[in-house]
This record gives C-alpha cells, structure tokens and sequence, in this order.
C-alpha cells in the first residue's frame, strides 16, 4: 500500500550539505522553536561509530503477527514490497512498536536495500545478523539485536503509509538526519527552512565556541549579543572568505 506522493520535497545540493553538516541536536531544536516537540527518535542508536545518514523516509509497519492473516496473503509480504521497491536516497524506517524479541531486518535485505541506493535503515526494534549488518556499510539504528527472524513476533503489513516509530509520526517522504546521537524527522515541508536556520545556528556556535575556549564570558556569545553581532559578522566574512 503506499500513498500518492513520495517525495513532497527534493532535496537539492545546498540542503544536502547543510543537513549533512549540522548536528541531531541543533536539527531537534530548530524543530522545537517551530512547535514540534518531538521530532528525535527516542531510544535508537547507530550501529556504526561516525555514521551520517540523509535521506527520504521509505515507511514500513509491521503488526502483532497474526497467523490467520499471514496464511491468506500471496505473493511477498510488505517486508519485501518495501525492499524490492526502495529508490535511492531513501531510509527504510520501520515501526516495530519497540518490540525486542525478534529482529526486523538482516544482513540479505540490508544489503539488498543498499544495493538499490537506500541512505539507511531504521527501526525502533530488534537487528538480526548485527555484526554482519555492520559490515554492509549503511547507515543503520536501532533499538536492540535478536537473533529470532520477525516472524516470531511479527506481521508485516503495510509499507508507505504514515508510521510511528520510536515515538515520532513518520510520513513517507518525510526527511531523515542521523548522526552519532541518532536521528531525527523532519517534515518535508519544512526541510529547506529547517536546514537553513540550523546551518546558521551552528556557524554561530562555532563562533561562540572559539570566543569561550579562549576564555570568555559565555554571556553575549551564547546567544550572541547585539553588540557583538558586527564581531560576529566579521568572522564569519573571514571564514566564508
């Protein structure tokens, strides 16, 4: 099942560095000022020290296995509708209702899923072949590992339609950012202003950083203080320059 419109945005060159560039938690707090409190995927981890991951949310639900529905279905189940049909740049991100006691994906399809382009995966339950997972190489959170196939406690049933995962409501094509903290949505139709505010908020953290490590006051510097703004502006030309 999947919805009309994937992609209500694209992301272009110029919104792919600066999301690339800035951090989960300036990301979650520019998210915060525009009354969106809960945009951090609660609980998940990267499975990889350093990993960056940017990309379009490819939405996958999985349900309670229920063993009547399953013995009905034909053809490949959601699972493997959603990695057979995943496009470049996409994050497969499943809602697994947090659930530990099965693995959601392992080391077949996650290669198979970077194979196609995919930019991540996600799931707010249990990896399955963990340590070979991690050496596919793709950008992967997580909440726990399982050696138990999904089928033990899950029904995967439906891909491309609004998800919750990790606490977050997720909508195909909404953009996701994950760094060593984690990962974080972000409307689509919000990613430009968001990228834009944040990419600017860290220039002038870095400012604030340098003006502290020196040994200044963090006040006036952290936020920067209207008399201040004309030193900051001169930094920045110099570091643009």
């Amino acid at each position: 099942m999947a919805t009309a419109e994937h992609r209500p945005t694209e992301l272009t060159d110029d919104m792919r560095m600066k999301l690339n560039a800035v951090s989960t938690a300036t990301l979650a707090g520019q998210m915060q000022r525009r009354g969106m409190r809960n945009s951090f995927l609660n609980g998940l981890r990267p499975l990889n020290e350093g990993q960056r991951m940017l990309g379009y949310a490819h939405t996958l639900r999985f349900v309670p296995k229920r063993e009547d529905f399953e013995r009905r279905l034909e053809g490949p189940n959601a699972q493997r509708r959603a990695v057979e049909s995943i496009e470049p740049e996409e994050v497969l991100i499943v809602e697994a209702r947090g659930e530990p006691h099965a693995g959601t994906i392992g080391d077949i399809f996650t290669m198979r899923i970077k194979h196609l382009g995919a930019s991540g995966f996600v799931t707010d339950g249990a990896l399955r072949d963990t340590p070979a997972v991690a050496d596919v190489g793709l950008p992967v959170y997580h909440q726990s590992s399982h050696a138990a196939t999904l089928g033990r406690v899950h029904t995967p049933l439906e891909h491309q339609v609004p998800i919750a995962c990790a606490g977050v409501t997720v909508f195909p094509g909404d953009i996701i950012v994950g760094d060593g903290e984690g990962a974080v949505v972000i409307p689509a139709l919000l990613a430009e202003e968001v990228a834009d505010d944040s990419y600017a908020q860290e220039l002038e953290e870095e400012w604030a950083i340098e003006r502290v490590a020196a040994g200044e006051s963090s006040i006036g510097t952290f936020p920067i203080a209207k008399d201040r703004r004309a030193e900051f502006e001169e930094w920045l030309a110099k570091r643009q320059g």
